[in-house]
């Protein structure tokens, strides 16, 4: 079994076919048993994505002209992420890594000379990737132009953070365990946390760790979660005997949330288009030993799945360009284009105006994406509030993001959360207006 070819093979797959990293690393690493093998593919797969457009740029200068073959691209780009980022040996690098193109004779001189090339040449190579932007922060240019015009003054941190690799932050089922209490078992098995001020249910690792080996994970002590999501809970501030709607809600890290934020709801209603997803969400709850309403349909069409019962509270994760999250995702900046914004933003409004009905006057609605970008997020609270008279911001304060014309953007890396957007909508209650 060659990793490196593994690894190249399902690099090739995200390139050429446009699957995501995610899905392609489930099945490659299947036939794998050797724990130590399938952290060194997945090592090579997020590396590779993460660095993609700095590794590209300088395979393009390697090369008389672009390679048409993906898997033999792949393969040399596998090589020169060995060589320049990973703890190999150069020498072992390159021969495991033409020893992975063995079948393709043509193939393996080839890769050979590339990466052999780049050992005499990486001062110089890599001087002019420095000197290129695209490949000095490894982002396509129109993502670059974008963050710069959203976030000018923070736009070098956005793209820094984005090639980072994330820390594992973990939100702890407070209806079960306080936090301390749960630090104290992390400490008794040798786990360094600290805990994160602002949000009472987060912890953050100082090494990332296998969930089986933290302490009450499946008994539903713990749960992976990054700290930007745990404040959804918090900021819909469910109380007992609410009814309460979460729409897109897969894969239910926030519908587990709010149940054990406020475990005496009304009911708590799980709605998601993708029965595949769903099944995660069913999954997640039963671990946490929690129980929703889960149903199956489109958010944007309630008239298919709601009973007419209004609700008290709605939280709308809306789905997005997920490029606040491009550190756990890298292959995001491969897959997404310019042009998918604008889909998302009429899909984002559509959702929003679809599911604003089902309000009860007095509730509130949270609107949330893992976006950084302003058309998915305050322009579109904008757009949603010039033509709803019903609908009015409740602003929160808040010691993290930045406050925008409406809600508040978290910046990738801030208290080292995820990118995300946050905005209240409270519906006016319109037999008081009568009063």
């Amino acid at each position: 079994m060659n990793t490196r070819l593994i690894a190249a093979r399902a690099l090739s797959r995200i390139l050429q076919d446009g699957q995501s990293l995610t899905a392609v690393l489930e099945s490659a690493l299947q036939p794998v048993e050797s724990s130590k093998d399938r952290a060194f593919i997945q090592a090579l797969c997020y590396g590779v994505c993460r660095t993609y457009h700095r590794l590209d740029f300088i395979l393009s200068k390697l090369l008389d002209k672009p390679l048409k073959d993906q898997d033999v691209k792949a393969l040399a780009l596998v090589g020169l992420y060995q060589i320049k980022y990973m703890r190999v040996k150069a020498h072992a690098a390159v021969s495991e890594t033409v020893l992975a193109a063995r079948k393709k004779p043509w193939a393996k001189a080839l890769v050979n000379a590339l990466l052999r090339s780049y050992l005499r040449e990486q001062d110089s190579l890599e001087q002019k990737a420095d000197n290129v932007q695209y490949a000095a922060v490894s982002h396509p240019d129109w993502l670059i132009r974008q963050i710069e015009q959203d976030w000018p003054e923070q736009a070098q941190q956005i793209l820094e953070e984005n090639n980072q690799q994330p820390p594992m932050a973990l939100r702890v089922n407070l209806a079960r365990i306080s936090r301390d209490q749960y630090l104290q078992q992390l400490g008794a098995q040798g786990i360094a946390a600290i805990a994160v001020d602002f949000c009472p249910s987060a912890i953050i690792l100082d090494k990332p760790s296998v969930v089986d080996a933290l302490p009450g994970f499946a008994e539903g002590l713990v749960s992976v979660q990054d700290t930007a999501a745990q404040l959804a809970a918090e900021l819909l501030a469910a109380q007992p005997g609410h009814r309460v709607l979460d729409v897109c809600a897969a894969p239910g890290g926030k519908s587990a949330h709010i149940l054990e934020y406020q475990p005496h709801v009304r009911e708590l209603m799980a709605v998601d288009i993708d029965e595949s997803r769903m099944q995660r969400v069913r999954e997640n709850l039963s671990r946490l030993r929690l129980s929703a309403n889960l149903v199956v349909g489109d958010a944007a069409n309630p008239q298919g799945w709601w009973d007419g019962q209004l609700f008290d509270r709605i939280l709308l994760d809306a789905p997005c360009s997920a490029l606040g999250v491009i550190r756990r995702h890298p292959d995001i900046k491969l897959l997404r284009k310019a042009g998918d914004i604008k889909p998302l933003q009429t899909l984002q409004l559509n959702i929003l105006q679809a599911v604003w009905p089902l309000l009860a006057p007095g509730g509130i609605l949270l609107y949330a994406t893992c976006s950084i970008l302003k058309q998915e997020n305050e322009q579109q609270i904008n757009t949603f509030l010039a033509e709803h008279s019903d609908a009015a911001e409740l602003p929160f304060d808040a010691i993290w993001g930045l406050a925008g014309s409406h809600g508040r953007q978290i910046i990738t890396g801030e208290s080292a959360m995820d990118g995300f957007y946050y905005a209240r909508l409270e519906k006016s209650d319109w037999l008081l207006g009568m009063l």
